[in-house]
């Protein structure tokens, strides 16, 4: 029925509305009922998560003393652990349940592993020279002398004994940035044939490395971290170590009761086969002195110092200036003569006189009297009277003047495998040298 007054179409509205109402209750009482089916769901997974971390020992409930397992199941943990959602194949895991300590020790191995990895495989994509080192193998020690052009550290590279010796030619003082270029490429062409050398009288060649800041030098006085990082202009050589010291040292351990002639010879041989073999790979060493020989603990003598070698020029031009040592460099060299491998030749005869005496040339003179004698005055150490001729002649012939007329050193060789030693002829001490009414006669030292 219609009221007096109401419009049919007022009437069928209300009834629509009377009729969706329960629809749509009905609607929520499903919606409501699905919901707490899902969140049943979502706690009974949850649950089942409880049980799998505390039995996979995740959670603090993991047992002591098994850390690497818990870090590496923390972490699958972590990997897979949703947010929260309950989609298919998820698990869920509760934050108050896991062992932030655990994961976080657990990724810091992960991390580190990969760092590693990364690291490794760089390296190998760096493909290092032929002679080049990796700075990362090489430890410096202590120093154990100090050269003209740098320091000699003991340490160790990729477990072997080794001197290292730093480079430095202050060339962030003296240089400009086209003469650095210059001398570095110089010495890397001198490094590369270097390596290349094989002797039994010459310091084995271990490696280089060319201007590398990533060495570490130990030092108990400066660096927070115990260490002086070296600038990065710093040359590094790297050569067997010698555990019997320098020539020199030994010498001068033995300037009073001097050495048989046996080992004068053994020492003299050991000194001109190692010069013999770098002239016949055109090498000039150009500091041949006692200092720069090393003796192994056999009293092998082997050539080290090659701080200042270099190939020799096909012209003699190019090889000029005033490099070596006083006492030991020859006429040429002092006068700024162009000079080849027979400077080396002349320093072999003072060292061979040194050898011999037991004593350093020319110990009281200064550099300007030096010089001027050698080259105008024809100075040249004193041989003792005790000195066999055979030897005071190869002396002679290696410091001769004119550097075309000093021998060869294979030459220098062969006159000193012919010396006889049998019958001594060392030198002999000052305090035991023979006095009385004949004094010309040549005695003969042990």
């Amino acid at each position: 029925m219609v009221a007096e007054g109401e419009d049919s179409s007022d009437v069928t509205s209300k009834d629509d509305q009377e009729g969706v109402q329960p629809q749509q209750q009905n609607q929520q009482e499903k919606q409501s009922d699905g919901k707490s089916s899902e969140f049943q769901t979502a706690m009974d997974t949850e649950e089942k998560a409880e049980k799998a971390v505390k039995v996979n020992g995740v959670g603090k409930a993991a047992a002591p003393g098994n850390n690497k397992a818990s870090e590496e199941k923390g972490i699958a943990a972590l990997a897979h652990s949703g947010s929260g959602s309950s989609k298919k194949g998820q698990t869920y895991v509760r934050a108050d349940w896991l062992d932030l300590a655990d994961l976080d020790a657990a990724l810091e191995k992960h991390l580190s592993r990969t760092n590693r990895s990364a690291v490794a495989s760089s390296r190998v994509s760096e493909k290092l020279k032929e002679w080049e080192i990796d700075p990362s193998k090489l430890i410096l020690k202590n120093v154990i002398a100090q050269g003209t052009y740098g320091t000699v550290h003991r340490g160790t590279y990729d477990g072997q004994d080794v001197a290292v010796k730093l480079l430095d030619w202050g060339e962030e003082d003296t240089m400009s940035k086209a003469e650095i270029q210059t001398y570095r490429n110089a010495f890397k062409q001198e490094v590369e044939v270097w390596h290349k050398l094989d002797h039994p009288n010459v310091t084995k060649f271990v490696g280089a490395s060319m201007g590398n800041n990533n060495l570490q030098i130990p030092s108990f006085e400066r660096g927070t971290d115990g260490f002086v990082h070296v600038a990065s202009n710093i040359c590094c050589v790297v050569v067997e170590y010698l555990a019997g010291g320098t020539l020199k040292d030994y010498l001068i351990r033995h300037r009073r009761r001097k050495l048989p002639f046996k080992v004068v010879i053994q020492l003299a041989l050991d000194l001109s086969r190692g010069l013999e073999y770098l002239h016949s790979m055109k090498i000039v060493h150009r500091d041949v002195k006692s200092e720069n020989m090393l003796l192994d603990t056999k009293r092998n003598v082997k050539i080290a110092d090659f701080g200042v070698a270099r190939v020799e020029a096909q012209n003699p031009y190019d090889m000029t200036g005033e490099t070596g040592t006083l006492g030991y460099m020859a006429p040429e060299v002092l006068d700024g003569k162009p000079y080849n491998r027979k400077c080396d030749v002349y320093s072999f005869g003072v060292c061979l006189w040194e050898i011999y005496c037991c004593d350093m040339p020319y110990p009281d003179l200064s550099f300007t009297e030096m010089t001027h004698a050698v080259v105008h005055q024809n100075l040249r150490p004193t041989i003792p009277r005790c000195c066999p001729s055979a030897l005071g002649h190869v002396m002679k012939k290696c410091w001769d003047p004119n550097p075309d007329k000093r021998p060869e050193m294979a030459q220098v060789v062969r006159l000193l495998e012919a010396i006889d030693t049998s019958k001594g002829g060392g030198m002999i001490p000052s305090d035991s040298q023979p006095r009385g009414c004949f004094p010309c006669i040549n005695y003969r030292g042990p």
